[in-house]
């Protein structure tokens, strides 16, 4: 990437986005693998997971991508419980795939990744300056699908890709920044800044 724009730590109503850090990789590393988590995720993740997984992931890829500024990374952390963190979302400006995240499985179907994906979008289009975004997801990773519906993406394209659980069809699922803007202001007011 030609500009290189460090992640801040980005609030909303219930989470804190703090910039990911080496030292977030032992917590990442009890959290993280779970099939239900990795099984919609491309296939790049190793399964079994390693021993030592998050922390080769942040050290090796997810750092020095940080460093160049093609890709940002944030944990997320509830308001009341700061120290640790409960899932990941990262945008990245280097492929044509430019947003990923994963949640722990005692805060799924609450409502919190859309508050990140809020967040980050903001971020990717008010402070990037980004013109669109892209997201692909397997068809059968229907909460993701739930969540780019509900922030006003639309599917643009479908193939085929490989994720951890196999060869699978994937969705593209696009937003301009126009778009964004207009889907921005019907969101409710509790998911908001």
């Amino acid at each position: 990437m030609s500009t290189s724009i460090a992640a801040v730590e980005l609030h909303t109503p219930r989470l804190i986005l703090r910039p990911l850090q080496l030292a977030d990789a032992q917590q990442t590393q009890l959290l993280f693998p779970h099939w239900e988590i990795v099984k919609h995720l491309n296939a790049i993740v190793p399964w079994p997971y390693p021993a030592d997984g998050a922390f080769t992931f942040y050290r090796d890829i997810a750092l020095p991508a940080i460093e160049r500024g093609d890709e940002l990374h944030w944990t997320l952390r509830l308001k009341q419980s700061p120290k640790h963190h409960i899932g990941a979302i990262s945008l990245h400006r280097d492929t044509a795939d430019n947003r990923g995240f994963w949640l722990a499985l005692p805060w799924h179907r609450q409502g919190l990744m859309t508050e990140a994906v809020i967040a980050v979008n903001d971020f990717w289009f008010d402070v990037l300056g980004s013109k669109t975004m892209r997201a692909p997801k397997a068809i059968g990773n229907l909460a993701s699908r739930r969540i780019s519906e509900k922030t006003g993406m639309r599917m643009v394209a479908t193939e085929e890709r490989n994720f951890v659980s196999g060869r699978l069809p994937c969705e593209i699922w696009e937003i301009t920044a126009d778009e964004w803007r207009k889907a921005r202001a019907l969101l409710p007011i509790n998911q908001q800044r």
